[in-house]
């Protein structure tokens, strides 16, 4: 392995920066007290005080390995990473640096929404596991699927066995004993999976001993569709829709039965025919 030092590894890793601008790719950058770059390999091996960057995101711990072919990445040791309004700390993240981050141990990711015309005075919503799968150039989609919370200052919580969401369009899905709580609206809500569409539809779909409550009413019933009105009333359907079939009136009735009886009656004199009447047109 060809060992350099700090100094000379980061002001390569800055000309790798700008080669990567002149190709329209994300540049990175490593500092640290101590880095160790191979030439044959790519990989930099960086110890204390780490601050990678690498397009948007920005990360710190005590020890990483960067490669600066794949930007496939590896952080150790009081993990934070930042990127646009998500804050992610951990006790190791690795990312395979196409849009992938896998986060482990102690998991907290915030994120900061600023104030908008749903949110006045902006909203924090907070996501803690022991692992979160995080996608950000998919619509900020994350999995967790060893179960977790996710609380919201304005909404409220939402734990599942397993929990999958996306944060721009405000899509969450809860899988196994999945629970929500809306402060706002003094509900609660249940059921073996919540399907939560806070952006678009308002609603929450409810499946599997589903149940819903709020100050005294109580709704039960495999599916639940819970719609979250702005004024923080409940409404729900936990029925399909159908038409009701026309009941037809005595009168109605009566006339059927009496015309069915003539037609019987007349189809009995047309069959029926006497012996007498066969005899004489015999003769």
């Amino acid at each position: 392995m060809k060992k350099i030092c700090a100094a000379m590894a980061a002001a390569m890793l800055i000309s790798s920066a700008a080669m990567a601008a002149e190709q329209n790719e994300e540049p990175s950058e490593v500092n640290a007290d101590a880095i160790e770059y191979d030439m044959n390999t790519g990989i930099v091996s960086a110890e204390g005080n780490v601050l990678l960057k690498h397009g948007l995101t920005k990360a710190t711990g005590l020890h990483a390995m960067f490669n600066v072919n794949t930007k496939e990445a590896h952080l150790i040791g009081n993990v934070i990473v930042v990127r646009e309004d998500m804050r992610i700390t951990c006790n190791k993240l690795a990312s395979n640096g196409q849009g992938y981050m896998a986060a482990d141990g102690n998991v907290i990711a915030t994120q900061n929404l600023a104030p908008n015309e749903k949110y006045p005075d902006g909203d924090m919503r907070t996501f803690t596991s022991e692992h979160i799968d995080y996608f950000p150039d998919d619509g900020k989609h994350f999995v967790i699927p060893t179960g977790g919370l996710a609380e919201s200052r304005v909404e409220g919580t939402f734990t599942a066995d397993q929990m999958e969401g996306w944060l721009d369009a405000e899509h969450y899905i809860g899988r196994g004993n999945a629970h929500m709580v809306s402060t706002a609206r003094n509900m609660e809500a249940g059921g073996d999976q919540v399907d939560y569409d806070g952006k678009d539809a308002g609603k929450a779909v409810l499946s599997g001993n589903a149940w819903a409550y709020q100050d005294n009413n109580m709704i039960r019933g495999n599916r639940l569709t819970v719609y979250l009105a702005d004024d923080g009333n409940l409404k729900a359907d936990s029925s399909p829709k159908f038409e009701m079939p026309e009941i037809p009136s005595a009168e109605k009735v009566f006339e059927k039965e009496n015309s069915a009886q003539i037609e019987e009656d007349s189809a009995d004199e047309k069959i029926l025919i006497e012996p007498e009447e066969i005899s004489s047109e015999k003769n």
